[in-house]
């Protein structure tokens, strides 16, 4: 059980407490709200509430004492909010749903002492006393929520040390894992981004003796965030500058880039194609470059690994892993997946080695709209931002520029993807005589088929594993764009194998939540 204990002078600090605490909201966790009439258990039920909320204070967030509970199904996590002090039974509780689809939302209960023998596991247990008249909160955690209070203590105590901890907080960006992201801001506006990025354990071991991740090159961990963001500020690209960092904890206090997020820019329908022919040239920039393979940042050392036929050969297999299964309802036999991976072979051979290979460059593999942030007020190559870096592979220059012109989540405008590769090719053709477009036009299909193989089985896991239906609405778009890549010359035998088992007019998932 991971415990802590805070004074709540007044209400505002009761208020602020409920804000903190939601910012480490995430599907599954329940909250249990001990305390006596008059102890604060609405107001900071109210203020968790709405922090979740877009509106933020406005939302109107009624006492559930006579409802009994109250849903709130249009926050960044589902919450339902139970008040039990008018139930007699455990029959009662099982009517109201509270049990009911625990893992998909927050559940906030007031009044927890009616279920004490029948709480949810994974609980904050919130213990709201007057002392002295003041508040006092006391926090006890159980189960999976146990490391939720471990770093909220482990937050807290960093932005402390670094002076932050009277700066607004804002939560800004999460995912199923522990990964989390605020927005600070400091009392006198300085801005930055809170990183929380605690280490994760790997996952089981493959029949190759390696963890996916291990086999995949995926961190675990921050340090090689910060490894690999000092390797680019080193020469002259815009990387986040670190402000404070904590890396045993997996903290770091990084520069905050603004909104200008290359997904935002085209959602307003704003002019992208300044910012993508800035990230073009910066692309063919990085070519020109001699990258380390190891980047030390005290006594520690980030080693760069090479992206090679393992890595790719694991990313193609959660198609047959999660996509195949979703469509089909069951597995390929043993026959169809050794033809798939003896196709795949012979693409690797196109980036990986002989004469078609380019010279290995550092390979970000997520350089796409989510993680590209326009600076138009830099020079050079330092106007495009560069966040997400922790996977950074030494690989073939091709796979970062197919990975923005085939963006999996949005639409970039028709005749975008021609005209930027085009302007690619001339860059390097210049800077380098040597450059065989030919060559890279086959390593640029064969990638782009690679990464839209891998994102249709991702997008397709997201669903299944971790009930995330959102991402099915970009399977088409995948989809389109592997089999464009498949038309090229180099890539037939591969889109034999997909024509005679997974042709295009079947990758089209119909499932209910489409």
């Amino acid at each position: 059980m991971t415990t802590l204990s805070r004074q709540l002078k007044n209400e505002d600090q009761t208020i602020a407490f409920g804000h903190e605490l939601s910012l480490f909201a995430r599907a599954g966790l329940t909250i249990c709200l001990f305390g006596d009439l008059g102890a604060g258990k609405s107001t900071l039920a109210r203020s968790f509430i709405r922090s979740l909320c877009p509106q933020g204070q406005s939302l109107d967030v009624p006492s559930p004492t006579f409802a009994l509970v109250q849903p709130y199904d249009d926050l960044r996590v589902r919450v339902h909010h139970f008040d039990l002090y008018r139930t007699h039974d455990i029959d009662e509780v099982y009517e109201l749903g509270l049990y009911d689809d625990l893992d998909t939302r927050v559940t906030l209960i007031e009044w927890p002492e009616r279920i004490a023998d029948d709480l949810p596991d994974n609980r904050i247990e919130l213990y709201l006393t007057i002392e002295d008249e003041q508040r006092v909160v006391s926090v006890h955690s159980f189960g999976t929520a146990q490391p939720i209070v471990e770093r909220l203590n482990a937050v807290t105590a960093f932005l402390t040390k670094n002076k932050w901890e009277t700066a607004t907080r804002r939560f800004l960006q999460g995912d199923a894992s522990a990964r989390r992201y605020e927005r600070l801001v400091s009392n006198s506006g300085q801005k930055a981004i809170l990183m929380d990025m605690p280490a994760m354990p790997d996952g089981p071991l493959l029949s190759s003796g390696k963890t996916y991740s291990a086999t995949a090159h995926i961190a675990e961990g921050i340090f090689p965030v910060a490894a690999i963001n000092d390797g680019l500020l080193q020469v002259g690209l815009s990387a986040p500058k670190a402000l404070a960092k904590q890396l045993e904890q997996g903290l770091m206090l990084i520069e905050d880039f603004g909104d200008d997020v290359y997904g935002n820019i085209l959602a307003a329908g704003g002019n992208i194609l300044e910012p993508m022919t800035a990230a073009t040239k910066l692309l063919a920039h990085m070519s020109d470059i001699d990258w380390p393979n190891q980047i030390s940042i005290g006594t520690r050392t980030h080693h760069i690994s090479n992206y090679g036929a393992p890595a790719y050969a694991i990313e193609v297999d959660l198609l047959l892993s999660w996509f195949w299964p979703l469509l089909k309802g069951n597995k390929p036999s043993d026959t169809i997946r050794k033809d798939f991976h003896l196709a795949w072979e012979r693409v690797f051979q196109l980036f990986c080695n002989g004469t078609n290979n380019d010279i290995a460059v550092w390979v970000l593999r997520d350089f796409h709209s989510p993680n590209l942030i326009w600076l138009p007020d830099r020079k050079e190559n330092r106007k495009v931002g560069l966040i997400d870096t922790q996977d950074c592979v030494l690989g073939h220059p091709a796979y970062d520029l197919v990975s923005m012109l085939q963006d999996a989540r949005v639409d970039l405008p028709t005749g975008t993807e021609e005209k930027l590769y085009s302007y690619y090719c001339t860059l390097r053709s210049t800077q380098n005589r040597d450059f065989n477009q030919t060559h890279f036009s086959a390593s640029y299909a064969g990638l782009g088929a690679q990464r839209a193989t891998k994102i249709l089985g991702i997008f397709a896991r997201l669903y299944v594993r971790d009930n995330k239906p959102a991402y099915l609405k970009h399977l088409p778009r995948v989809s389109k764009y592997l089999e464009d890549n498949l038309k090229h010359p180099a890539l037939k035998e591969l889109a034999d194998w997909f024509s005679s088992h997974l042709p295009s007019h079947e990758r089209e998932y119909k499932g209910p939540t489409i």
